[in-house]
């Protein structure tokens, strides 16, 4: 693994940098043809690559709304704009009913030329390798909410091994299933019962959670096994632990849960981990975290020993890696590092294991950065064409 910086004297002039289409440029250690790459659902930007330089877009919105897709077409139509611009390959997320992904197959057929789909954890990881110049194979940790995965299910917690263009699943967090699908995503009571079922102690959800209208409707959709998607996220697995603690039943917005249980565990301060709070194999596993959460207690301390109990299971299932493949590069992307508690302790933790972290520096660590990571992708692909 190499890590380029490039030469000071990039031409910008190109792209009107003035323009509010523009936020961020990102040089680049090498040159192909130009790509361009339109992002995920939420947090959109596109992403233009000429020369050595890539140009992140504004931020688009979440393409659930009229005005966001809008404004992803006037970003793209400002691109192509661009005097001596001529993409000649277009990246996509892999999910088929994005707004990005239909209008990026639509581009290419319109310009004749072709269009890839790129894996969402894929491209957080890339995007931070295309900020640091990386070049090489490194070990990628994606972390957030959720993203298609090239199995067709949702994924959200990915330890990979990836190298430029190309990308091998090596583990993921245990999966929960989802009691409503993207439901649970916005109430974290649903994974808190998930969690309960899973642990042999669905018959507690309906007291539990009697506040809530759908508890009993949520505990037989998980004794059907109804409507419960499986999810390998480590954003859920932060909604079942706010929700377990009853902090967040239901989230106000996205991340809610998540930012609350930070908080928490920031006002308490450190604890140590908690011994065999996970399993390793296959799948990391922190089920027997979880258990304790249930049971309840000082909720700032549990919110401490929740995050204390992530970092020492991250920590070995990395290092676990880096001794197998004989890589001393972890590279973290995905929405969940935007937690400071988490990256910081995480990265201390791994440097004591002599494995380097890479992180966002420029751009967002969450979905707004994946247009670069597409992008960067792209450029591998059509280096390997040239």
């Amino acid at each position: 693994m190499k890590i380029y910086s490039p030469s000071a004297e990039v031409d910008v002039t190109t792209f009107n940098l003035q323009n509010s289409n523009i936020s961020q440029t990102i040089p680049l250690p090498f040159s192909v043809s130009d790509v361009l790459a339109l992002g995920g659902w939420f947090k959109n930007t596109a992403c233009a690559v000429q020369g050595n330089m890539a140009y992140v877009s504004r931020l688009n919105g979440d393409l659930d709304q009229a005005d966001a897709c809008l404004a992803l077409e006037e970003v793209v139509e400002h691109f192509c704009a661009i005097p001596d611009f001529n993409p000649q390959l277009i990246v996509h997320d892999l999910h088929p009913d994005f707004y990005s992904t239909r209008l990026a197959l639509e581009f290419a057929e319109r310009k004749k030329i072709p269009a890839i789909g790129v894996q969402h954890h894929h491209a957080h990881v890339a995007s931070v390798c295309a900020e640091h110049g990386v070049i090489g194979p490194v070990i990628g940790l994606g972390l957030d909410g959720v993203g298609l995965g090239s199995d067709g299910g949702a994924w959200g917690g990915e330890l990979l091994k990836v190298d430029g263009g190309d990308f091998e699943r090596l583990g993921h967090l245990h999966e929960l299933r989802l009691p409503g699908g993207d439901r649970a995503a916005h109430e974290p009571w649903r994974m808190a019962a998930s969690v309960l079922d899973d642990l042999g102690r669905g018959d507690e959800v309906a007291d539990r959670f009697s506040a809530q209208p759908a508890a009993t409707t949520v505990v037989s959709m998980l004794q059907r096994d109804l409507n419960c998607p499986p999810t390998s996220s480590m954003g859920r697995l932060f909604d079942a632990a706010a929700g377990l603690l009853g902090i967040c039943p239901v989230q106000s917005f996205e991340g809610e849960a998540a930012i609350m249980l930070q908080a928490l565990a920031e006002r308490h301060g450190d604890v140590d981990a908690m011994p065999a709070g996970y399993r390793l194999g296959d799948t990391l596993d922190f089920r027997p975290l979880l258990a304790v959460l249930v049971d309840g207690g000082d909720v700032g301390y549990l919110a401490s020993l929740f995050h204390a109990t992530l970092v020492s299971g991250l920590t070995e299932w990395v290092a676990g890696v880096a001794e197998s493949y004989n890589m001393r590069t972890l590279v973290c992307g995905g929405g969940c590092f935007l937690n400071r508690l988490l990256l910081c302790r995480l990265s201390e933790s791994l440097a004591a294991r002599d494995i380097k972290v890479l992180t966002a520096r420029q751009l967002s660590p969450g979905d707004s950065g994946l247009s670069l990571g597409q992008a960067w992708i792209g450029m591998y692909h059509l280096q390997g064409n040239d």
